[in-house]
C-alpha cells in the first residue's frame, strides 16, 4: 500500500468503522458483567457457569470424546474411586 494514494475518506471510515464497533464490544462486555453479577447474586457460582457456557458453545461430539479422555486419565491415576461412577464400578468388579 506504501506505493498506492491513501485515499483518507476510505481510511477515516475505516478507522471510525473499527472504534465504533470497539465501543459496541465494551458496551456488549460490560452487560455480560452485569448478567453474571445478577447470576452470582441470585447465589450462582460464577466460574461454572462461565465453564457451562463455554461447554455448551462446543460441538456434542468433540466434548463427549474430551469427557472419555479426561475420564479415563483420571481412572489411570484411580480418581474416579470416589464418584458415584467409580464406587459403581469397583463393586461390581469385586462382585464378580
Amino acid at each position: 500500500m506504501t506505493d498506492e494514494v491513501v485515499n483518507n475518506n476510505q481510511l477515516q471510515s475505516i478507522v471510525e468503522r473499527i472504534e465504533r464497533l470497539e465501543e459496541e464490544k465494551k458496551t456488549i462486555s460490560d452487560d455480560i458483567k452485569e448478567v453474571f453479577q445478577e447470576a452470582k447474586g441470585n447465589g450462582y457460582d460464577i466460574k461454572i457457569l462461565r465453564k457451562v457456557i463455554a461447554l455448551r458453545k462446543r460441538d456434542a461430539n468433540e466434548r463427549a470424546e474430551e469427557e472419555a479422555i479426561l475420564e479415563l486419565y483420571m481412572s489411570a491415576l484411580g480418581e474416579l474411586a470416589d464418584t458415584p461412577l467409580g464406587r459403581a464400578s469397583v463393586s461390581r468388579a469385586f462382585a464378580a
